[in-house]
């Protein structure tokens, strides 16, 4: 059993390899920043990435799309967006004399939600069913998402001009959340050059197929007892900690784990140790947690909070 599970989680770290190396053909940035958002596809958590505009928070997930050969639908929000523009409505046929389906953008596997908070919080929560079960119901009928169902959804600083702050239980459905930042020096220069050049396509590395292979290798992946008290350790510090308000929810524990799971079979482990759990627990936990107004004033941020707690909690040792 445990050479089945080395041999699987070997197959998702050569999966994750490939999605990396084609995504970097069209984005120039962090290897991190890539790592981040292929362990959000392969470990079934949605992602959210939130930036100022043109640091290539679009073409990162675009790319991630097409390596990933799922298929596809870029939603561009604007205020005046209703839910039936994502999720689809019923329309009069003149001639069948009687109301019939169309189908949103939503039905397709791999979302894009481009600047999500520049909806309206109605228009937002359209994503509410699809990102907790993969389905929709409209008119009282259920449909079923293609599977896998992935979203990537951008957003601009809240300080932006006609941005609505996405509501907690939307952010507390992302399992992923990351800024890209401004790139370095030589990410920048290479940037310039790349687009002096004739630009190929993002070579296709995947299919739903081995995406939902690597998911369900990923669900079953081993974790021990302590590691797992761990995680629960982790997210219960973030409930006691004096700069934080609001701490992380039962399910940022569930992200944490499944998380975790996915960084150890992209590094071809059959098991997880402390230390993913550590590297995740930002990238998951940051987005969820609210700050109390002495650590907004004190100039913190959610992410330093992540890091405080991480070097409370002690790790476990003798795995």
């Amino acid at each position: 059993m445990a050479d089945k599970s080395a041999a699987n989680a070997q197959s998702v770290r050569t999966l994750v390899l490939n999605l990396e190396q084609s995504v970097s053909e069209a984005f120039v940035g962090s290897g991190e920043t890539i790592r981040l958002a292929v362990l959000g596809l392969v470990g079934g958590l949605h992602v959210l990435i939130e930036d100022i505009p043109g640091v290539g928070k679009t073409t990162l997930a675009a790319a991630l799309s097409r390596a990933a050969g799922l298929s596809f639908s870029r939603i561009q929000f604007t205020p005046d967006m209703l839910p039936g523009d994502v999720l689809g409505m019923s329309v009069w046929d003149p001639q069948l004399h009687n109301f019939v389906f169309r189908e949103g953008p939503i039905n397709a596997g791999f979302i894009l939600a481009d600047e999500l908070n520049r909806t309206s919080p109605r228009t937002q929560s359209a994503f509410l069913e699809a990102m907790q079960d993969g389905q929709v119901t409209i008119d009282g009928k259920t449909r079923i998402l293609p599977q896998p169902f992935f979203l990537i959804a951008t957003q601009n600083p809240a300080s932006f001009a006609g941005t609505f702050p996405l509501p907690e239980a939307e952010l507390d459905r992302f399992g992923i959340s990351f800024p890209i930042g401004y790139p370095s020096l030589e990410h920048e220069t290479e940037i310039l050059r790349r687009k002096s050049l004739v630009q190929g396509e993002v070579k296709t590395v995947s299919d739903a197929e081995q995406i939902l292979a690597a998911r369900e290798t990923i669900k079953t992946l081993h974790i021990a007892e302590n590691v797992r008290d761990y995680i629960v350790q982790l997210v219960r510090e973030t409930r006691v900690s004096g700069d934080i308000r609001l701490g992380a929810s039962p399910r940022a524990a569930i992200f944490l784990q499944q998380a975790s799971r996915a960084k150890a079979a992209s590094e071809g482990r059959g098991f997880v140790i402390p230390e993913d759990v550590e590297a995740m627990a930002e990238p998951v936990l940051a987005h969820r947690i609210q700050l109390s107004s002495q650590a907004r004033l004190g100039q913190t941020d959610s992410r330093k909070c992540i890091r405080a707690v991480c070097a409370a909690v002690p790790k476990p040792t003798g795995l």
